[in-house]
């Protein structure tokens, strides 16, 4: 499997200089193909080489490495945005957001983050070193850094396509790194990991992650950023900027540190995770209103993608399972009903009178249905 794995560049006045030079020239060029493509109404990264190649090779100052992921960068740009239109994260057809992205050209950051393939970019790990292709010439001898486990992974791994990225005034170098991957081991039961709104996530062992201190975090920032919002001054934007990063990081880390720890008791009790497919839940569910900014900052693509690769990575079994009617349903007597949930956090099975945490019922739930589902796919034939 393939990893990504981020390595901080310590340059020299001299040759930041030159990195920040060749970020300009690979994202001026790359507006410029993005434009063209719009014009030709050519978006394949072969067929618009055509077009392009020569102009911003020679224009641009680029290598020929440089101007073909220059324009491959503008074919996966359009192809994403292709993907989005269609599933209508720009708004319904017609509508005034849609049609500006439909008739504008894609545009780039000048510091946008610019591939680099083996051609242009060597590593020389014994003086923890790399040497750079820039438009002012091979940067010999540009310092890296990092933790042991990155420095590691990129000095024993194969090391793939890499990124060059400037963010918050310092150089970074995203490397893919090919790992190996265990095989899954034959389960003895399911976790089941029930996400939600109020708790982040919640397993059938009863055990809560990040739900109040975590909320209460984005609820402060929620309330900065209106103010920051309604005084609209250059620096108020400018910290705006700032503060969404921390937000992101910080929610990132949390939902490495909820996975890290669900994959880890998975792998020590030898059993698997079973999640919740979740695809579509904001155009599913109907919220408050004040319901829906919650909602839509709670990012559980984000920890569910976690899962899945710390899962595979410590040959824990995974699977998603239908999350209809969990938080409904009695695990212990199978009885469903609305009327089971008299409130957020409280379960109540009216049936056989059983109490319990709402969500644990429904991460229990969830648990049974990975157990049922496994089997299904994998002991299909099991008397």
């Amino acid at each position: 499997m393939k990893l990504v794995v981020q390595a901080k560049l310590v340059p020299t006045p001299g040759q930041a200089s030159a990195l920040e030079a060749t970020l300009r020239a690979c994202n001026a060029a790359a507006s410029d193909v993005a434009a063209l493509a719009r014009d030709v109404r050519c978006y394949r990264n072969y067929d618009l080489r055509r077009h392009a190649y020569h102009d911003i090779k020679d224009g641009y100052r680029l290598g020929a490495q440089a101007a073909q992921h220059v324009i491959k960068k503008v074919a996966d740009a359009y192809k994403t945005l292709a993907a989005n239109l269609r599933a209508g994260n720009y708004g319904k057809p017609g509508s005034r957001r849609r049609r500006k992205i439909e008739t504008s050209p894609i545009a780039f950051r000048w510091d946008a983050a610019q591939p680099y393939d083996a051609r242009m970019l060597s590593w020389q790990h014994d003086a923890r070193t790399v040497s750079v292709w820039t438009v002012d010439g091979r940067l010999r001898q540009v310092a890296f850094t990092g933790s042991p486990e990155q420095v590691k992974a990129v000095a024993t791994r194969p090391v793939g396509e890499c990124d060059l990225v400037h963010r918050d005034g310092m150089w970074f170098l995203y490397a893919t790194v090919e790992v190996d991957e265990p095989a899954v081991f034959e389960p003895d039961g399911f976790l089941g990991v029930d996400m939600g709104i109020a708790s982040i996530a919640y397993d059938s062992d009863g055990n809560r992650y990040a739900g109040t201190n975590l909320n209460g975090y984005r609820r402060r920032q929620l309330r900065l950023r209106k103010r920051l919002q309604e005084k609209g001054t250059t620096s108020a934007r400018r910290l705006l900027a700032r503060r969404r990063r921390k937000e992101a990081r910080h929610a990132a880390n949390v939902n490495h540190t909820i996975a890290k720890t669900i994959v880890t008791e998975a792998a020590r009790t030898g059993r698997g995770i079973a999640v919740e497919k979740l695809t579509g839940i904001r155009d599913r569910v109907r919220l408050r209103k004040p319901q829906r900014v919650t909602l839509s900052s709670w990012s559980f693509h984000q920890l569910g993608a976690f899962l899945a690769y710390k899962a595979r990575r410590a040959g824990v079994p995974l699977v998603e399972v239908d999350p209809r009617y969990t938080s409904q349903t009695c695990n212990g007597c199978g009885h469903r009903d609305k009327r089971n949930r008299p409130d957020q956090e409280t379960f109540i099975c009216r049936s056989c009178g059983v109490v319990a945490h709402a969500d644990h019922n429904a991460a229990r739930n969830i648990a049974q249905r990975g157990v049922e589902g496994w089997g299904a796919v994998n002991r299909p034939h099991a008397a």
